[in-house]
């Protein structure tokens, strides 16, 4: 029997299983060729996974949401560009587990703010952003400072990302606790911070 238009828009059933087909087909055929391009499997050079601190300092940018309002994706665009630096690339992504791009952005763009401002810009930013951008409606984040790192858990994540791909030495998750030792959460959000785009940096100049 030869399916007509008019027979697949009269049968539910059929025209679901149709449209689930086409679905799946396509997204397999733009998903699976992706894990065999070496641009998007492989790290640029000079990518490094994040120290205990700098993941340490992931988990808070996390917790606190700040993804709802800063991407961490420059598009390839000439405005973007101009404005943030060399357009991002899924070999800086690598490491992250989950990416944190972001869909959208009340506050700019943090891809590439790695190295544009002092830990003490930051610190005081944090503190509270009018001192610095009067205009800001960011929230302050001024219990950061006082609130001390979480030592306690941070060699069973380094070791689920071990499991996970990322480059992890044993002797680095062991002595991941005492490089915790005496950072609040402030710390190490700015050393996360500081730490965006510099790799993407390095491998754009080699």
């Amino acid at each position: 029997m030869k399916l007509t238009h008019d027979m697949i828009e009269r049968n539910q059933a059929l025209l679901i299983v149709l449209v689930i087909l086409v679905v799946a087909v396509g997204g397999l055929v733009e998903i699976v060729p992706l894990y065999f391009q070496r641009s998007v499997t492989e790290p640029v050079a000079g990518l490094k996974p994040y120290s205990a601190l700098q993941l340490t300092g992931r988990d808070v940018y996390v917790r606190e949401g700040c993804y709802n309002c800063h991407s961490q994706m420059v598009r390839p665009f000439r405005a973007e560009v101009e404005r943030y630096g060399r357009y991002s690339v899924a070999g800086e992504f690598v490491y992250d587990r989950p990416f944190q791009w972001g869909s959208k952005r009340t506050g700019p763009d943090l891809h590439r703010v790695g190295g544009r401002y002092s830990d003490e810009w930051h610190r005081l930013h944090l503190m509270n952003p009018r001192d610095l951008v009067p205009e800001s409606n960011m929230p302050a984040y001024p219990w950061l400072a006082s609130t001390t790192a979480n030592a306690e858990d941070i060699g069973a994540k380094m070791r689920a990302l071990q499991r996970l791909g990322v480059p992890y030495g044993d002797d680095e998750i062991a002595k991941a606790p005492e490089a915790l030792k005496g950072k609040t959460e402030m710390e190490a959000l700015i050393a996360y911070l500081q730490v965006l785009g510099t790799a993407g940096r390095a491998g754009a100049t080699k």
